[in-house]
């Protein structure tokens, strides 16, 4: 900031000298000016002078001549090298001044107005890695301070916020980012998630509304899911804790470092329950006997040939049965990579996500094979979607991934 404001400077000198350069002429001009105009009087006075004389009998013709004479010399001696001037000075000899005066208040609105002294600065700032959360977070409040229609930066000041535990800050940023990005599921949950741990953990309508519409429009938002879970337990209701938990479980990546502390959080529900921990894996000798009877669905997928110049060896592909008319959760997924295609897998009862959940438990169920290459299983970059079957059937299905996934992440 400072090297700007003194290169700014420098160049407004530049120009000022440029501009006043004309008046201190001037002024040199209208001294010569002067002068010249008083020793003209002066020949004037001293011709009058001789000619009195000449009158008075004092002098004669030959003298009086020899006094011009004489006079004109020393005129034409002290107005040697003048400059021809003009008699009066105009308007236009103080327009140099004026604008000289005008030119730094005309240039500083101009900047105020088009510059971006504000853009250099945050990026010089951002440039720099921050070496403490207590840097980080002065950054961001500097960006939304200087842009506050960033829902960008707003978002992430929540965000570290909720790791500083300033919940009351992060609802506010997240509201600001919410006014500027729009009503999305995700930062409704995260909205939601810093408004109950500011309020001491108590339950209100308003969070209620907010996670009601969050999973309306995205019935896998992990934050709302897993505030539910949280907001059940802290209640007592644990059996609702485990239903929200299981749900945020099954749509978790699979390698998500937070779903092995979601399974201890059920692990503990059950135990609250009575239940022993044979029942957390979801599994009674009469279950295990009802999966092995179940054949499953068996499923070839494919990439079409359009794709594979698009995608990465390391891809996951994820592959997963859902119940037409049910829950929009996956009943059952396997995961393997765009290297293993084309490659045939079985869904069953046994590769269930929840153990309420089961395919053999839905009269028809769609195949549905979608490629990520971040890993996720909710939204990835290709999808192939099969028609409805019947989820007894046994005859092997076809599945080509073809088209762009619509939930990008």
């Amino acid at each position: 900031m400072i090297e700007f404001w003194l290169c700014a400077g420098l160049l407004l000198l530049t120009a000022l000298a440029f501009l006043l350069i004309p008046v201190v002429r001037g002024r040199k001009l209208q001294t010569e000016e002067d002068r010249t105009a008083l020793n003209v009087t002066l020949y004037q006075e001293h011709l009058q002078d001789l000619q009195a004389q000449h009158a008075s009998g004092a002098l004669n013709t030959e003298q009086l001549a020899g006094g011009r004479d004489e006079a004109a010399r020393e005129l034409l001696a002290d107005t040697e090298g003048a400059q021809a001037l003009p008699k009066r000075r105009s308007l236009g000899g103080k327009i140099p001044l004026i604008a000289a005066l005008l030119m730094p208040l005309l240039g500083t609105g101009l900047y105020m107005h088009w510059g971006a002294i504000d853009d250099m600065e945050r990026a010089r700032i951002f440039a720099e890695q921050p070496k403490t959360l207590e840097e980080m977070t002065a950054r961001l409040e500097a960006a939304v301070e200087n842009d506050p229609k960033s829902a960008e930066s707003w978002y992430f000041l929540g965000r570290t916020y909720m790791s500083q535990e300033r919940a009351g800050d992060a609802a506010t940023a997240f509201e600001r980012a919410i006014d500027n990005a729009g009503r999305e599921p995700e930062l409704l949950g995260q909205w939601a998630q810093a408004l109950y741990f500011a309020g001491d953990k108590q339950w209100t309508s308003q969070l209620q509304a907010l996670t009601d519409e969050a999973l309306k429009a995205n019935p896998a938002e992990v934050t709302s899911l897993g505030l539910l879970g949280i907001a059940a337990y802290e209640s007592g209701a644990f059996q609702q804790a485990i239903g929200h938990w299981q749900k945020l479980v099954a749509v978790l990546p699979a390698d998500d470092p937070s779903s092995q502390a979601i399974q201890g959080g059920i692990e503990r529900a059950r135990e609250q329950l009575g239940l022993p921990a044979a029942d957390a894996a979801g599994s009674t000798n009469a279950a295990d006997a009802a999966s092995a009877s179940s054949p499953g669905i068996t499923v070839r997928v494919a990439l079409a040939a359009e794709l594979q110049a698009k995608v990465q060896p390391g891809d996951s592909v994820f592959i997963f049965a859902r119940a037409v008319s049910g829950p929009p959760m996956p009943l059952a997924v396997k995961r393997l990579t765009v290297a293993d295609l084309p490659a045939e897998v079985s869904l069953s009862d046994s590769d269930a996500m929840m153990p309420q959940l089961k395919i053999s438990g839905f009269e028809q169920v769609q195949l549905v094979a979608r490629i990520s290459r971040g890993g996720n299983a909710t939204a990835g970059e290709w999808i192939g979607n099969g028609q409805p079957i019947a989820s007894k059937t046994t005859e092997l299905q076809q599945l080509l991934i073809d088209s762009a996934d619509s939930k990008k992440p």
